[in-house]
């Protein structure tokens, strides 16, 4: 294990990649879209991950070289930089602090279902119970960021992330598709029933997260990296993005290999307590949750981040986790996470809904790293060449063509 876990943290900021990507919200997807719709979406996963370590990897290159973060170069080098650079602050903090909501209040309720099913004498207290546990928690994970930094957040990231891949991947043994339908599903489609154009647009709204590009400068910075660590970076880069394939790909295989040919659609993860058992047994069922719960735990830090991260990388440029003003917005984030938990709303509801509106700051995101990069003075000799252009070109297109996407999804939604 201690060698798994210096290879891990040899990579470096990707696990921040993997935290910001799969949380409980993208697992949601992953699981509605496997038990609705059988393996029909993986060419969508497969793309938007082959995207978004382009992506990384660019967004990477460009601190390596220039030395700056990205919101500081947006405003300094795009036209309308400034208008862009708040745009992206707001459309971004919105999204993440909406997922921050939804990943403590389904987090809580697997603590909750888990403790249930060793322990019925707790079943009675749901309420207080959730709410006891988010609190914990959620104070836990502030306390830790205000006497933390970089290194540590890292090494809390890799805990949680080494679980969260091992239980999905060890639940695929219990439970997994045939290959015919995962070949099948490469095949480009979007399925034409209710709901398959939310699903598509939260696919690439969890999977192409533009927080985890935005924030990569800056976890660079705080990793040291210098011109000296390109071809790491650059490796960091793609096992990102073939980590959040495995995956989301394993969650996707478990909810179809369970439930999707007793056509069973599942619309929760909590759905999966009573569903996943009677099929795998209460070891893949416990498995499984540890997974969910992994990765819900493993958001709780990048979400809380994000916000002031991205206005000191406006403001500055620079990686500070001891301001003032870094402890009140976190703080903030820490005390709007309970919203669900003292509410009592469905942990489940919008959670769908959270991940397409992530979709609509992605087109701004992509335009801006594929400007600064191809500045000949910025960059010199380490323009973006020919492949990487091609790559990044397709990939605002296929961002323009999911927000339009998820455009019509929200309309059809509130028609």
């Amino acid at each position: 294990m201690s060698k798994i876990i210096k290879a891990i943290l040899g990579f470096g900021p990707g696990i921040f990649a993997i935290g910001y990507t799969i949380g409980t919200g993208s697992v949601t997807s992953m699981i509605v879209a496997g038990s609705t719709f059988g393996m029909d979406l993986l060419w969508v996963l497969l793309l938007s991950c082959l995207f978004s370590g382009a992506l990384i990897h660019a967004y990477g290159n460009f601190a390596l070289v220039t030395g700056e973060t990205a919101l500081h170069a947006f405003k300094k080098y795009l036209p309308y930089g400034r208008l862009i650079g708040i745009l992206i602050i707001v459309g971004v903090s919105f999204g993440q602090w909406n997922s921050l909501i939804g990943i403590l209040g389904i987090s809580s309720n697997i603590i909750y279902e888990l403790l249930a099913l060793y322990f019925p004498a707790v079943a009675p207290h749901k309420y207080g119970v959730v709410l006891t546990i988010a609190t914990i928690v959620i104070g836990v994970m502030y306390a830790i960021m205000l006497k933390g930094n970089y290194s540590l957040f890292e090494k809390v990231l890799v805990f949680f992330v080494t679980i969260m891949g091992f239980s999905f991947v060890v639940s695929l043994v219990f439970v997994h598709p045939l290959p015919v339908e995962v070949i099948r599903g490469l095949v480009p489609t979007i399925p034409d029933v209710p709901g398959g154009k939310m699903m598509v647009a939260a696919f690439v709204g969890t999977t192409m997260a533009a927080a985890t590009f935005l924030s990569r400068p800056l976890f660079i910075q705080g990793k040291g990296w210098t011109m000296d660590n390109q071809s790491q970076q650059k490796n960091d880069a793609i096992v990102a993005a073939v980590l959040v394939f495995l995956v989301s790909a394993s969650v996707m295989s478990v909810a179809h290999g369970a439930l999707y040919h007793q056509q069973k659609p599942i619309t929760d993860v909590l759905g999966m307590v009573q569903a996943l058992e009677p099929v795998a047994g209460k070891l893949s069922l416990t498995l499984f949750f540890f997974g969910t719960l992994s990765a819900g735990l493993s958001s709780v830090f990048p979400c809380m981040l994000i916000a002031p991260l991205l206005i000191e990388d406006y403001r500055s440029g620079k990686l500070d986790t001891k301001s003032r003003q870094f402890r009140i917005i976190t703080g903030f984030a820490a005390i709007l996470a309970l919203t669900i938990p003292v509410f009592g709303f469905n942990p489940i509801k919008g959670q769908l809904l959270t991940q397409v509106f992530n979709v609509f700051v992605l087109p701004l995101v992509v335009a801006g790293i594929v400007v600064v990069i191809n500045n000949k003075k910025l960059m010199g000799a380490h323009a973006a060449g020919f492949l990487l252009n091609a790559t990044l070109g397709l990939a605002f297109l296929f961002s323009v063509v999911i927000s339009y996407n998820g455009a019509l999804a929200i309309y059809g939604q509130m028609g």
